[in-house]
């Protein structure tokens, strides 16, 4: 009675109030720092995977470095040489004439993996294989001779043991009559190609503007000019192409002297890359080359570019 009247017993009310707040809040206070606790804990179990994830990662690039260095670990090539002409016949008559017993030469035919038999004979100089393809390899038993062609028309990929290397000189020239076409944007030249001589039959120079003079002109019509004048001049090498193409000699009326090719003769079209895509469905063959000067000229040195042989010995 006498709390009530002196107002006691509502202070002690709201003392336990406060006091149950105040445990409240420890047994907060207590749960938040259990929660930092655990992050804290987490957080640094987290650091440790990552640090550990890391030194997983870099030892797997160190094993992954030395092992795409085994390609290219410590050889080299004992000599390349570009095979040419008398040079190339020459060369390919020395493997061709090489003789072992029945399954002492290797020859392989590798575009883009390397094949066990290659490995197995070659070991780790196998990875020049890799940087000289695609290429014809040709190594015997004996470890004598090792060496890789690169033939210009090369065939498909084969793997052959045998008494002495498989050498076709299709691979590496025509055996054949050729007709060959030079096309940049301001010239053409087709010949025949018998495989060591090149005989001019037709050309055609263009007048088309290399570069736009100041003045006259915006650069966007001497662009739209000069694109025409190239359409134009490949136009008229396309014709000249198809018009020789759909004669030979018996239309001709041509002797034993004259050079046109019979009808079904392969044709191999060179030139400047951005404008042999319109050419692309008379040719069997197309390649860039970088062939410069008068018509006649400019086609020899395509020829002699285009069937250059790359000898590597491995």
């Amino acid at each position: 009675m006498l709390d009530q009247l002196l107002g006691r017993a509502e202070l002690k009310d709201r003392i336990e109030e406060l006091e149950e707040e105040n445990r409240h809040l420890e047994r907060r206070t207590e749960a938040e720092e259990e929660r930092r606790s655990e992050a804290a804990r987490k957080r640094q179990e987290a650091e440790a995977e990552v640090n550990r994830l890391e030194d997983k990662v870099e030892g797997l690039e160190e094993r992954i470095d030395r092992l795409s260095g085994t390609d290219d670990v410590e050889v080299s090539f004992r000599g390349t040489e570009i095979l040419r002409d008398d040079r190339r016949d020459e060369v390919l008559a020395r493997l061709a004439s090489v003789s072992t017993d029945a399954e002492g030469a290797l020859t392989a035919m590798v575009r883009d993996d390397v094949p066990d038999a290659v490995r197995d004979v070659l070991g780790e100089r196998s990875a020049l294989v890799r940087r000289a393809a695609p290429c014809l390899v040709c190594v015997d038993d004996a470890g004598l001779i090792a060496a890789a062609l690169a033939p210009p028309t090369p065939p498909a990929p084969f793997v052959e043991w045998g008494g002495g290397f498989r050498i076709d000189r299709s691979w590496f020239a025509p055996v054949d009559p050729t007709w060959v076409a030079l096309v940049r944007s301001d010239r053409f030249a087709l010949g025949v190609y018998d495989g060591e001589t090149v005989t001019p039959v037709d050309d055609i120079e263009s007048d088309v503007q290399a570069s736009h003079s100041k003045g006259g002109f915006s650069q966007a019509r001497f662009e739209r000019r000069r694109d025409q004048q190239i359409d134009e001049h490949l136009q008229r090498a396309r014709e000249a192409l198809e018009a020789h193409l759909g004669s030979d000699a018996s239309e001709s009326g041509a002797g034993d002297g004259d050079p046109t090719p019979p009808a079904d003769a392969d044709v191999v079209v060179l030139g400047e890359g951005t404008v042999l895509g319109r050419f692309t469905d008379l040719a069997d063959r197309t390649a860039t080359v970088d062939a410069t000067g008068e018509p006649a000229d400019a086609l020899r040195s395509a020829v002699r570019d285009f069937w250059a042989v790359r000898l590597s010995l491995l």
